[in-house]
């Protein structure tokens, strides 16, 4: 993860901020940096979005291939992650320095998302045993300053959201088995649905009390982190303790809290930004490097 060195004089001006609920930024404790999302910018995927999270940028693409189902599951499909993190986002992922990160993501991602209680997998299946569809996800870290869980969990929900499944028909061929066809159209094919899909929230431990999406100088200054995903509802599917310091349970339990706060508001004004940004089809504006 990228770091930067923090004097002993900038640590006690984060703290001392932090503590009276003002930060360097000028946010709260539970306050998001400027947010940009754009949906459907990587033209050969089923589905794509980029997230701008302060200096924090974030490209996610989503490929749906025909695949096996895995045999304890034989109705349901699956996804696959990989996280890339460029050497352009910060030096230290120059060589394989970003590989250790990128594999720590995609296990965190895996257990967040690939689950029936964040994306309905029973409607990625398409013959029980034998097909279904398999999304492979994958992340491109642009830069990094701060907050990656967050910014990405965005992006792939805005992906998922932006994601087009070709229609199957299967028909039984002369020998008795069956035969998969693909829909030629592209306006005909499945869309997920997203609602339940989890933002993750990460709280970073900084002097007594907690803040949301940290900058990495407010990092620098924390012991210990909690990345809590969060449905629409506010319930909890996954929680994961970040860092070499400790928690004491008073913490966790306020962090949890409030991470489930942040998280349920968070899902609203983002799935109507979505929707209001689809609405706009071919009018819309595209912006930024991939316009």
């Amino acid at each position: 993860m990228a770091t930067v060195q923090v004097s002993e004089a900038e640590k006690v001006y984060i703290l001392h901020g932090i503590r009276d609920d003002l930060r360097v930024d000028g946010r709260g404790c539970e306050d998001y940096r400027h947010m940009e999302i754009e949906t459907d910018v990587v033209s050969n995927t089923d589905g794509s979005a980029k997230v701008t999270l302060g200096y924090t940028a974030v490209l996610v693409g989503i490929k749906a291939e025909i695949g096996k189902p895995r045999p304890m599951v034989a109705d349901e499909g699956y996804l696959e992650f990989f996280v890339d993190c460029s050497a352009n986002a910060t030096p230290e992922f120059e060589g394989r320095g970003g590989e250790e990160l990128g594999t720590e993501l995609s296990n965190t991602l895996y257990k967040v998302f690939n689950n029936k209680h964040s994306v309905d997998l029973k409607s990625l299946c398409i013959s029980a045993g034998e097909h279904c569809w398999v999304l492979y996800i994958d992340v491109l870290l642009l830069q990094c300053d701060g907050n990656l869980y967050d910014a990405i969990s965005i992006a792939i929900k805005a992906a998922l959201f932006n994601t087009k499944i070709p229609r199957v028909n299967i028909s039984a061929d002369n020998e008795g088995g069956k035969e998969i066809e693909l829909s030629d159209d592209p306006y005909d094919c499945v869309r997920l649905n997203v609602e339940n899909v989890p933002c993750i929230v990460t709280l970073c431990k900084v002097g007594h009390r907690h803040v949301v999406d940290a900058t990495l100088q407010e990092k620098a200054c924390s012991v210990a982190s909690l990345i809590i995903s969060v449905t629409n509802k506010g319930t909890v599917t996954c929680v994961r303790k970040m860092g070499g310091g400790s928690l004491d349970p008073e913490s966790v339990f306020e962090m949890t809290e409030a991470g489930k706060r942040v998280g349920k508001a968070l899902h609203a004004p983002l799935m109507k930004l979505l929707q209001e940004e689809e609405s706009l089809g071919k009018k819309r504006h595209k912006v930024g490097f991939l316009g």
